[in-house]
């Protein structure tokens, strides 16, 4: 089985961060996005990855070469066209061979193995309560018989979480290419989710999987509440002399904790100084250093240093902030 993973989009509701970084780069929980996102996918142990880039790119290629331990291939999507169009980058790299889909921008957990050997097409899906914001499935069992993005109207409430399973990759870019050809887009955009209608629409078998995880990453607000629900579930740390430490925390070893009170909610990563402040529900990204402030609910880029009264701020990378 291969893997592709787009992760091209330019993250415009996480500025400033994006600014400088890829969204997929961004810190949570100990952690960058993509590293979380890998987690799932290499349990399932695919031969090869594809990552479709755009903004930044060169930074995703970088990171990931060392950490990834099977054949990878980076793609870019020159115009940000849609997820559909995203894939069809990498058609050079798709061949008959399952393919596992995973949208760059979403942290999940779900059982990716036990859909495999299914071997029948999947999409991952969650109940919401506003499917007007995503795609949707309609369902008989477990057969998918309609998919929708973004309905006006709720016709269902199982949103399709951006983790697929494709047992007819041919099939897919077949159908993709069916969009391009008759400029068939939803809200400007060619969606996979279109694609995959057109699948069930030439009698091609989908079913839908449960995604037992599913953790937002697209605003400031909903990557402080991930970094919460995913620190939660750590079941320690390590305790710093000179330094009160409230978990759930997670401090990398190489960060500096002096004379101050961190936790809870509070990821540090590496290279970070926190120094005579009291930090709560807050991202520390690498290399940051906090100084003699009370700080609460923010996210501080790399290489940024924040100092003065009490605050809650959003801070991009290479930057300073004095609060008087």
């Amino acid at each position: 089985m291969k893997a592709i993973i787009p992760v091209a989009g330019m993250g415009t509701r996480l500025r400033p961060h994006t600014h400088t970084v890829p969204k997929a780069l961004l810190h949570v929980a100990g952690k960058t996005i993509i590293e979380h996102i890998l987690d799932e996918v290499m349990a399932v142990e695919p031969t090869e990855i594809i990552f479709v880039v755009g903004h930044l790119g060169g930074m995703i290629e970088e990171y990931i070469k060392p950490v990834v331990d099977v054949p990878t291939h980076f793609v870019t999507q020159k115009e940000t066209l849609g997820i559909a169009h995203a894939i069809y980058q990498g058609k050079e790299y798709i061949d008959e061979s399952p393919l596992l889909i995973v949208l760059g921008d979403t942290i999940f957990t779900a059982d990716l193995k036990g859909v495999a050997e299914r071997g029948v097409s999947a999409v991952g899906v969650r109940t919401v309560e506003d499917p007007s914001r995503f795609g949707v499935v309609v369902v008989d069992g477990d057969r998918i018989l309609k998919l929708v993005e973004k309905p006006k109207d709720p016709i269902s409430l199982l949103a399709i979480a951006g983790v697929y399973y494709i047992s007819d990759p041919p099939l897919l870019l077949s159908s993709i290419e069916y969009l391009f050809e008759n400029d068939i887009r939803t809200k400007g955009e060619f969606q996979l989710t279109d694609a995959l209608q057109a699948m069930l629409d030439r009698e091609h078998e989908m079913q839908t999987f449960s995604i037992s995880g599913w953790y937002d990453c697209g605003t400031p607000e909903a990557l402080l509440e991930t970094n919460r629900t995913l620190l939660a579930k750590f079941d320690g740390h390590t305790p710093r002399p000179g330094a009160i430490i409230i978990p759930p925390v997670w401090i990398d070893e190489s960060a500096a904790i002096q004379n101050s009170i961190v936790g809870p909610n509070v990821s540090v990563a590496a290279g970070s100084i926190v120094k005579d402040s009291i930090i709560s529900d807050c991202i520390v990204s690498e290399y940051a250093v906090i100084e003699k402030i009370i700080l609460d609910s923010s996210i501080i880029g790399d290489k940024s240093r924040v100092v003065g009264r009490p605050s809650s701020v959003n801070v991009g990378d290479s930057s300073e902030l004095e609060l008087k």
